[in-house]
């Protein structure tokens, strides 16, 4: 990550400005109703798996790692694709999937059709598209803004990000809860396709990178995934990010499995309040978002990383020790959830402009595919050892643990060069190794 000459400062963008700008604006409002779809079916799947089909803890497992799945099949694959192709074009057909997906499944629930098996259907479909979904927007922002307005575009896509998980989660949980599951899948495809209509209306030309010209057509797929696999496994901060992330999602998606069956069934919060709990995050991280604008580049990015996540997750260790009515519970989570939302989304808009700085342009979709691969591949597992555990263990304990593992990720991130990060982040390579 050594540069001969220093970056230009992150972080001076202001949000607001980047807002007035008609094409951000466009893809700003299209990511920010994807993520509104994408948190409201996040919530309304497992609640249907739970409270109409009477799904345990095993097939609550299964359904969400077979919905995140698809990062651990997929996602190599759709950053060699987003480095080839316009993310324009691959954001639209990836929202009208989706909305056709959840469209037709909205229909099959009303018509009583739309048992476990298809919901595993759904699941795994809807989050295969996401992935694509998700590393070309990432990658589109850097093809739509300068350098040193990353860290305000980020700030301000992030930002989006949170006001969808405020109003996704408590959306889906209220909409099971006062109409039907049916209604808020319908919902969800309403969201995507508004998502598909914005992002279609960017009409700033978008460059594809070049491959060299000693080379007639395209290099192959495969060689494409192994330049990726290969340009951040050779740089010591996005190694340590694909490593901490994997440390991260692989308990976080264990804790969120036995927190789905903690809300309802030990804590005897309704839909509406588990909808509550779950959007409990989203205001934090609107002010996380913020936050993120200004301290990395007041205190530096590595002391920022490491003391956020440290913080951010340990507050989630109070969260089993929880006990009595829903009016006194429910403010409880609400505290937790804004800490942990707060840190968390800190340190996402910090590890993404660390990312999105060090890496070159052709690389953008394959570094943020790679590391998607790496970090989150774990989360299928997680779902599985989390169900597993609150089956054979109990919800309580199986939340303590999981909740602590979480706290690898922070550990890692102080042992690595990310600790190390100052108030500027260096330039990237001029162009990454490339295989023979």
């Amino acid at each position: 990550m050594q540069s001969a000459e220093p970056a230009s400062r992150p972080g001076r963008a202001d949000p607001a400005r980047l807002r007035r700008d008609g094409d951000f604006r466009r893809l700003w409002l299209g990511q920010t109703v994807s993520q509104l779809g994408e948190q409201t079916t996040l919530v309304v799947v497992p609640l249907f798996a739970v409270l109409t089909l009477d799904a345990g803890a095993g097939r609550l497992g299964a359904l969400r790692a077979v919905g995140q799945a698809p990062i651990l099949l997929l996602s190599l694959f759709a950053g060699a694709w987003v480095d080839r192709w316009r993310t324009r074009l691959l954001m639209v057909v990836m929202d009208a999937g989706r909305a056709l997906v959840l469209g037709a499944a909205a229909v099959a629930g009303l018509l009583g059709a739309l048992g476990l098996p298809a919901l595993f259907t759904v699941a795994f479909v809807v989050g295969s598209l996401s992935v694509f979904f998700d590393v070309a927007y990432q990658a589109s922002l850097v093809r739509l803004v300068r350098r040193d307005q990353l860290v305000g575009a980020n700030s301000a896509l992030e930002g989006s990000r949170s006001a969808a998980q405020i109003g996704g989660p408590a959306l889906g949980g209220l909409l099971v809860s006062a109409l039907s599951a049916p209604v808020a899948l319908a919902s969800s495809a309403v969201f995507f396709a508004l998502s598909f209509l914005s992002i279609r209306r960017i009409a700033r030309p978008e460059a594809v990178p070049e491959h060299p010209r000693t080379e007639p057509r395209r290099p192959p797929v495969r060689r494409q995934i192994r330049e990726g696999l290969r340009f951040v496994a050779g740089d010591p901060s996005l190694r340590t990010v694909c490593l901490a992330s994997a440390a991260f999602q692989l308990f976080f998606a264990a804790t969120m499995t036995v927190y789905l069956l903690f809300l309802p069934r030990d804590l005897h919060l309704p839909g509406a309040a588990v909808g509550l709990a779950l959007a409990a995050p989203g205001p934090g991280a609107l002010l996380g978002s913020l936050l993120a604008a200004r301290l990395p580049g007041r205190f530096g990015h590595g002391l920022v990383l490491v003391s956020a996540a440290a913080l951010g997750d340990g507050a989630f260790l109070l969260v089993p020790a929880l006990h009595g009515p829903p009016a006194v519970t429910v403010p409880e989570l609400v505290a937790i959830n804004v800490v942990f939302g707060t840190l968390g989304q800190l340190v996402n808009v910090t590890i993404m402009a660390v990312r999105q700085t060090v890496t070159p342009d052709g690389m953008q979709g394959r570094a943020a595919a790679t590391i998607t691969f790496v970090g989150m591949g774990t989360a299928p597992l997680g779902s599985l050892l989390g169900g597993f555990l609150a089956g054979e263990c109990g919800t309580r304990p199986s939340l303590l643990a999981t909740a602590a593992g979480m706290l690898l990720s922070p550990v890692l991130m102080a042992l690595s060069p990310l600790a190390r990060l100052g108030r500027t982040l260096p330039s990237p390579p001029e162009a990454p190794a490339r295989s023979a």
